[in-house]
Formats: structure tokens, sequence, C-alpha cells
């Protein structure tokens, strides 16, 4: 196969939600139509306990939530897909924010019964910041909820997409018969017994054909005609470059716990999602199609055998073949680097693989070279945008519970904030170490991982901080820039690449300290 058809192929895409909207099922159900898992493991049954295949790290089994993106992928139908499971919990927003710098497009999953929920509404704002084309999955109705044409106009206004249906449900709830699929006007009926196997769909081009009535009933067959029509009017036809441009978004309907309506969102995402899209450098945009490696980290994930310590970072191949141990330029050490076991991914089963298309992730193994948003080309210079840190909301000092261990606590600590599970700050006036994150799960998370991977304890002491902002003076040398060390001393800390950063106790500290050294510039992100 030649290397332009190779990308073709490719279908790289995330999936995010609010939690429990069913974004892990949703994930399995997937695999199980590729064929590449026999069985889902569901995650809410307890007669089998298994939990989801994208679920791997301990603590995610115990809480029956996803605390980390993992990468999956399987073919199906000749298609590459890549597949990016990402934690719906707000504490591990900062994952998913830099999954989404890796993937070309993604499926919303979306509760019929809560509809859209605040979390959905910042992971969208963020696709439709970038322009990545969007699916949304509007997932188990086999419960009771909202009216479909609710949920679209809900769709709509909260999260500001215009959308239309490619599916239509009959019913809901308890009187959920099946769906109706406008995209390949096929009529899929639904039963409850069938949760491990797929039911096919009945080809109906006709809905006003009588036959409809004694399939599903007269009353909903007059139901569904009325609402085909309705929908057909007011919701704009597919187009697949608007979809694509980011300007359009379909709609399906389904339940993934029972693989229903799983496998038409399937059929019709690897036929109009895009294969890798070019990528925006600071220095110019590398398009997919050329021949030069460029790719970029945008995950670290230490530990994810425990027998081994090895630690993984995810890289995604934005243009060219990545070859197994042939050399490339790492930009920000300015050296070159073989890798001799390239990885690619299913959960946590990992594969040597010798060569890598655009599109796809690959796992290295890295004793400490790489950051997240670190560049390999082939010699270019590039640095690729957008994979930022944010300021955090929750400060916490961090102290060593276990003296005699206190050299795998900062190993494990170091290897962890490098994950970018969380950031670690250091005080200037007296080295103590202080842990941000974006939510206050991840300090369990941290404390869990330190003793279970590191054999290290900590404990926490409270800091009321509000916010941390990174110092940038127009003119290092001068006397305003001086006066702002010496009184803010206390408050003064280095990030983990040496950067200066300010505490700040609140919103009116920084708002003052802005007015009294105008040169001194705060930052939010550590882009600016």
């Amino acid at each position: 196969m030649s290397f332009l058809e190779e990308i073709q192929r490719r279908r790289t895409f995330g999936i995010i939600s609010h939690p429990d909207a069913g974004k892990t099922t949703l994930t399995e159900k997937l695999l199980l139509f590729g064929g590449a898992i026999q069985e889902a493991g569901a995650v809410k049954n307890n007669k089998v306990k298994k939990g989801a295949t994208s679920d791997f790290m301990e603590i995610e089994r115990q809480r029956g939530i996803s605390v980390a993106t993992s990468v999956l992928a399987f073919i199906y139908k000749d298609k590459k897909i890549n597949i990016l499971d990402t934690p719906g919990h707000k504490d591990f927003a900062e994952d998913t924010f830099r999954t989404l710098t890796a993937v070309d497009s993604v499926i919303v999953v979306i509760d019929v019964a809560k509809g859209v929920e605040e979390q959905t509404e910042k992971l969208v704002e963020v696709c439709r910041m970038r322009k990545i084309p969007i699916i949304v999955f509007i997932n188990k109705l086999d419960r009771e909820g909202k009216d479909a044409f609710d949920l679209l106009d809900e769709v709509e206004q909260k999260l500001g997409l215009r959308v239309t249906p490619l599916s239509f449900p009959i019913g809901m709830g308890y009187d959920f018969k099946g769906i109706y699929n406008i995209w390949d006007k096929k009529l899929n009926l639904f039963s409850p017994d069938n949760k491990q196997s797929i039911s096919e769909g009945v080809e109906f081009d006709d809905v006003s054909n009588p036959e409809l009535d004694e399939i599903i009933g007269e009353t909903a067959a007059d139901t569904l005609r009325e609402e085909l029509e309705l929908a057909l009017e007011v919701y704009p036809k597919f187009n697949k470059d608007e979809y694509q441009n980011g300007d359009l978004q379909p709609v399906f309907f389904g339940s993934a716990l029972n693989n229903f309506g799983v496998k038409e969102l399937l059929e019709c995402f690897i036929e109009i999602a895009p294969p890798p899209q070019p990528k925006m450098a600071e220095e110019r945009l590398v398009d997919s199609k050329e021949e030069k490696l460029t790719g970029f980290v945008f995950k670290i994930h230490a530990n994810m055998d425990p027998k081994h310590r090895d630690r993984l970072a995810f890289i995604k191949i934005v243009s060219g073949i990545f070859k197994r141990n042939a050399p490339y330029l790492h930009v920000r050490n300015n050296k070159k680097m073989k890798f001799s076991s390239p990885n690619a991914f299913f959960a946590e089963k990992k594969e040597i693989v010798d060569e890598s298309f655009p599109g796809d992730i690959v796992g290295l193994h890295d004793t400490g070279n790489f950051k997240i948003g670190d560049t390999l080309t082939e010699g270019e210079i590039l640095n690729f945008k957008g994979i930022p840190s944010f300021s955090p909301e929750h400060f916490r000092y961090v102290n060593n519970a276990d003296p005699m261990k206190s050299k795998q606590l900062y190993k494990g600590l170091d290897q962890l904030m490098d994950e970018g599970v969380a950031q670690l700050f250091t005080l200037e006036l007296n080295g103590r170490k202080i842990i941000g994150t974006v939510g206050a799960l991840q300090y369990e998370v941290i404390q869990y991982r330190l003793e279970h991977e590191y054999g290290a304890k900590c404990s926490y002491e409270n800091l009321p901080m509000h916010k941390v902002c990174w110092v940038a003076p127009e003119d290092p040398k001068n006397d305003e820039y001086a006066e702002f060390r010496r009184v803010k001393q206390r408050y003064l800390a280095k990030d983990k690449q040496n950067r200066l950063v300010f505490l700040a106790d609140s919103a009116f500290t920084i708002q003052m300290t802005q007015q009294k050294y105008p040169t001194v510039k705060l930052h939010f992100t550590s882009e600016f």
C-alpha cells in the first residue's frame, strides 16, 4: 500500500464527555465491532469481575472511573482506527485538553437523562476553538430521558453547535422500540436481551410504507413519520465538507451498553471522519502528506507495567513514516535518538511495530528525555503549539511521611509530574515542595501511585492559594522587577522547568500586583 493510501485509511479520534455518560462503555463496544475483543467487560456487571479494557490502572478499576487517557487501535473495514479514551472527571481535564491536540475528530457522548453537562461544555469549547470535527452520540436511550428534539435544542444552545440528526429514536425508555437510521435508510429494532450480540438493521427506504405499522405498531409508526418530517425540515441537510470544517455536527442516538446504535455510528464515522490533518507548528504548517517525519509528545505515562519501571512517551505522528531504529532529532535537547522498540497499543497490551504512519500513536520507552510538548523530526527545527500547562486551582505542601524513603519519594514525584498528572513548585525561600492540581481527586491518585508504584509515602498540608501565575518581566534588569522579587519573595517559586512563578492568594492580589508592577507580566498558562 502506498504512503498516501496508508494516510487515507487512518482515523484518529478522541471520545469526550461528562463522567458517567457512558464513554468507556462506548469505547468497549467500538472495540467489540472491530473484532478487537471478544466480550465487553461491562463496567457494572459484578458477575464478571472484569474492568473495562481501556481502564488498566489499578485505581481506575477500584473507582470505576478513567483517570488517564488510554490509546486503543483496531482495524475495521480496512480502516485503521485509533481511539483515545479520555477521562471525563473534571479533576483530570488537563489530560483531556492535551489529548485533544492529538486527535483529528471527536465523538461527544451525552446522557439522555442528564443532557448537556458543564464538563462537556468546556471540552466542546476547546474543540470549537481548534475547529475539530465533532459527532454527537446521545447514549442510554433504553432509560427514561429527555425528548429527542429537546436534547437536540439543548446541544445547539449550550454547546453552540449546529446539529443534524443522522439517526432518530423510536420511543424512549420503556417504549423504546429502536432507531431509524437516516444515513443508511435502515430500521433497527431494539431487543434488550442481546447485550453481547449485534442486531442487524432492516432495509427501509420509505417510512410511508404500511409495513412499518406492522413492524413497530401503528402509534409508534405515526409518531416516527411526524418526527422525521419535522427533523428533516428543521435541521440542515448533512454536508461532509461542513462537518469536516467544524461547522456542522451530526447526531446519533443509541445505547452503548446494549450495543445499540453503535454500529451505525461506526459505519458512518469511517465514511465521513477526516484522515490525518495538517498541524500548525510555531515555524510553519506541517502537512500530513510530507515525507519527512514529524511528531510530538502529548502524554507521558510512567509504570504502565508495575513489574518493570517503564515509562512511555506517547507520540502522535504528524507527517512521514516513523521507522524503528532510524535516528530522529529531539528538537528541545538537540540530539539524535534511535528507538529499538516503538510500541503500538491496545489498552495495556503493546506490540512492537516497524513502521507507523501519520495519525498513528506510538509509545516510546523513555528514560527521562521527554517532556509533554517535545517534538521529533528528521532534522528540521519545529515546535508544535497548543500543549500548555494550566494554572492549578488546588495547592498543597507535600511532606515526606517516611524519612527512610526520601529518594523514592522525589523520584516518584519527578516522574509523575513529567506525566502531567499535576505540577510541582519549589519555593525559592525554603525549598518546600508544593503540588498544584486542577482537581482535588488528583491528590489521592498521586498518594496512591507513590505508595504502590514507588514504595514512598507522603502526607499533605493545605495551602490556601488562589492561582499560580508564570512571571515574565519586560526587562529582568530594571528596578521594578527587583522590587517585585524583594516584596513578593515569600510567594515566589520555580516550576519543574525552572520558570519563575508567583503564588497568589486571591484574584485581588493579582490585580494589585499588576497595577503596582506594570512591567512584570503575569500569565495563567505556561504558553504565552
